[in-house]
């Protein structure tokens, strides 16, 4: 007998089945994530180091500005990357 769990996995499968990714579509998706863990990583260092200056200096103003700057850029990259891991779901090989 099957649980509920499986029950609605496999009628979930049958609405929108799951794409099943190549070894290469995978290496590609798993460098994107390596390249923009790093382009985040260097954004909150350089981001990170103005706002400690800031609240150092007590410029909270400044700091805040900086901290908001900082979740949109992450933002964004979090974006850009999911729209090229799409890219790469969609080729067909």
């Amino acid at each position: 007998m099957k649980s509920a769990y499986e029950l609605a996995m496999e009628r979930l499968n049958k609405q929108s089945p799951s794409v099943q990714l190549t070894a290469d579509q995978k290496k590609q998706i798993a460098e994107l994530d390596s390249q923009f863990k790093a382009r985040t990583a260097e954004r909150e260092l350089a981001l990170g180091d103005a706002i400690m200056t800031a609240t150092a200096k007590g410029n909270f103003e400044e700091a805040e500005k900086l901290q908001k700057q900082l979740g949109h850029e992450k933002q964004k990259i979090a974006e850009e990357l999911e729209t090229k891991r799409d890219a790469v779901r969609q080729k067909r090989n």
